[in-house]
């Protein structure tokens, strides 16, 4: 018998009461006891909590540490920040049927190297380890691993029609009734195996990453109405969740697929969740129509069980020359990012290419000068393009030239200008840029060209980061509390080089903490009992016989923490690349993941990885 308790601890118990102080008794696994001075055995482990905060481990519910579970089950970037259970299998891409590698094809690396900015030879690596065949066998494949953490996966919907069509079929033509009737069974397998749901994608950047098919939407894309319908069908009578993602350009189209959610229309309703409500920079019109989408499909009319994940931060992207996680949403890019991420020699084709010069120019400057919808629309802050076009929102990390760190393009480019009017006499600040202002061509007139021009120059050398949403404080407030939300498009395990939301629940700690005791209780709910309530999953509550899933946070750590200043570009030797994080100092003083201290004042337990800790979470 294996004794601890925590003394003395600001209890949360993830229901969203008040706190108290109390104690917690874990014993085998187990929360055997709540209260004050509770007694234990001579053997118990004693952790004095006076002043720190006590609450249940908490829930990532939008990961794809489907990949990086293969290369380090111990998941200890997930583990340091007190997220206990992860749900996987998200976007409609994932790996429940192994690396599904027939007649050539490779869809692991095709569906995830583009979708999410993950490095070729981390996908190949992953790829070698999936060896099993079926959506079970994966099950038991996780249940054999060392875990870290409690994973809970979803079906993704595009390993769904390559499993049934091959991935060329799966994207150049409509299925026949018998593979919709295998895939249909292919979901009704996974629902009674447990799986917690079905993922599927609409956002219209999402693009395949191997030839012949680099022009060809993740395989989900291509479903019909009908198929969904079919699918989904199955989801609903399990009382599964949905994930998906709207078609971010078609609202007609998008409200006509959400109302698959409606138990008027349907005879049930479907639990779904969806990215994301979020305040981008160049749309302020986005998460107002996110949120009234959202209350259409929940009233009592429509009958749905409809919520939009909320980030809980500024969303930051960090870009290496072109290529970021939104460079797919424009055709000019996309041409780029088609490419392997060494091939400079034809990305530099490209930018040399004077009818891609001009169609870039185009797209950079429209709506900027002159009389126009588009100028209005921006103007308006009503763009439907994402990224904002801007060298004043595009924040230098790294380039040849050191002194551009931690300032905006568009300082240089003014600079330049004044360099060029005064004859060369002012505007470069030192030697090596006045270097690089002589070989900007007469021609380049606009920042458009002044960015091409960095870009042949430097090509990936040239890093950046922005925020393309969530710039205000308030109304990010607003959406991570409003019931049509949940926090959690966090990409945990994606975009490995250009995001880092591995802290997303901390910062939506950090939030609620301005407000009050009673606002943190709140969110500590959102963060733990509502999500596994949604998922179907017994964890996210801290209560007597409960399995003892608990993270201890530290509150004035948590207050002074500066989660802005904590991002960093890291070698990640577990999985071969550079990688983003984002590690608060002393936020997190503990984490126990099934009775176990998987984390404790700064360390990792030293069997973390080797031995498991979490386990294969089924839908109840």
């Amino acid at each position: 018998m294996s004794e601890t308790v925590y003394r003395n601890a600001t209890l949360f118990d993830g229901l969203g009461g008040a706190p108290v102080q109390s104690d917690v008794l874990i014993r085998d696994g187990i929360i055997a006891a709540i209260g004050k001075t509770l007694p234990v055995s001579e053997e118990a482990v004693e952790i004095n909590c006076h002043g720190l905060w006590l609450l249940p481990g908490m829930l990532d519910i939008h990961t794809h540490l489907d990949l990086e579970v293969e290369l380090t089950p111990g998941l200890p970037e997930v583990v340091r920040h007190g997220t206990t259970t992860v749900v996987i299998g998200n976007c409609s891409i994932g790996v429940s049927y192994g690396n599904q590698r027939r007649n050539g094809e490779d869809p692991i690396v095709d569906c995830f190297a583009r979708v999410e900015n993950i490095p070729r030879a981390v996908l190949e690596k992953v790829a070698e380890h999936c060896t099993w065949d079926s959506s079970g066998a994966y099950l038991d494949h996780l249940k054999a691993m060392p875990l870290g953490v409690n994973i809970a996966p979803l079906l993704p919907h595009s390993m769904v029609r390559i499993e049934v069509m091959g991935l060329n079929g799966s994207v150049s033509r409509k299925p026949t009734a018998t593979e919709l009737r295998q895939m249909e069974k292919l979901v009704e397998t996974a629902m009674q195996e447990g799986y917690v749901g079905l993922s599927t994608d609409a956002l219209p950047f999402h693009f395949l990453a191997n030839a012949p098919h680099k022009k060809n939407k993740i395989p989900t894309q291509y479903a019909e109405f009908s198929e969904l319908k079919r699918l989904l069908s199955v989801v609903r009578r399990f009382g599964r969740v949905w994930q998906a993602t709207p078609p971010k350009d078609d609202i007609v189209d998008a409200v006509r697929t959400f109302l698959l959610t409606s138990r008027r229309l349907y005879g049930r309703e479907l639990k779904a969740s969806v990215l994301a409500a979020l305040d981008l920079r160049t749309n302020q019109s986005a998460y107002r129509l996110c949120l009234m989408l959202a209350r259409i499909l929940n009233s009592k009319i429509v009958g749905g069980h409809f919520h939009f994940q909320a980030l809980s931060g500024p969303f930051r992207i960090w870009s290496d020359g072109a290529i970021n996680p939104v460079a797919d949403e424009l055709h000019e890019l996309r041409a780029l990012n088609e490419l392997e991420l060494d091939d400079r020699e034809g990305r530099l084709r490209i930018l040399n290419d004077p009818q891609w010069e001009k169609a870039f120019c185009r797209m950079w400057m429209k709506g900027r000068k002159g009389l126009s919808f588009a100028r209005l629309q921006r103007w308006l802050r009503l763009d439907p393009i994402v990224l904002s076009r801007s060298l004043a929102d595009m924040n230098v990390v790294e380039c040849p030239l050191p002194h551009w760190c931690g300032k905006t393009l568009k300082e240089p480019y003014r600079r330049l200008k004044l360099w060029r009017a005064s004859g060369g006499r002012y505007g470069a600040e030192n030697a090596a840029e006045e270097a690089l202002f002589r070989k900007v061509p007469g021609s380049a007139k606009n920042d458009a060209q002044f960015l091409l021009f960095l870009l042949r120059e430097w090509d990936t050398a040239l890093r950046w980061e922005t925020a393309i949403a969530n710039n205000d404080p308030d109304i990010l407030r607003y959406l991570l509390f409003h019931p049509m939300t949940l926090p959690g498009f966090n990409d945990s395990g994606a975009h490995l080089a250009n995001i880092a939301f591995y802290d997303g629940n901390l910062r939506t700690l950090k939030i609620s903490q301005e407000e009050g005791l009673t606002r943190v209780a709140e969110s500590i709910m959102r963060l733990t009992s509502v999500p596994a309530e949604f998922f179907g999953l017994d964890v996210g509550v801290i209560r007597v016989g409960a399995k003892a899933d608990l993270c201890v946070v530290d509150p004035e750590a948590l207050r002074v923490w500066d989660p802005e200043q904590t991002c960093e570009l890291q070698e990640r030797s577990e999985l071969g690349c550079r990688a983003m994080v984002n590690r608060p100092v002393g936020v997190v003083r503990e984490v126990m993941v099934s009775g176990r201290r998987a984390w404790m004042e700064g360390k990792y337990a030293d069997d973390l990885g080797t031995t498991s800790y979490g386990t294969v979470l089924r839908a109840r």
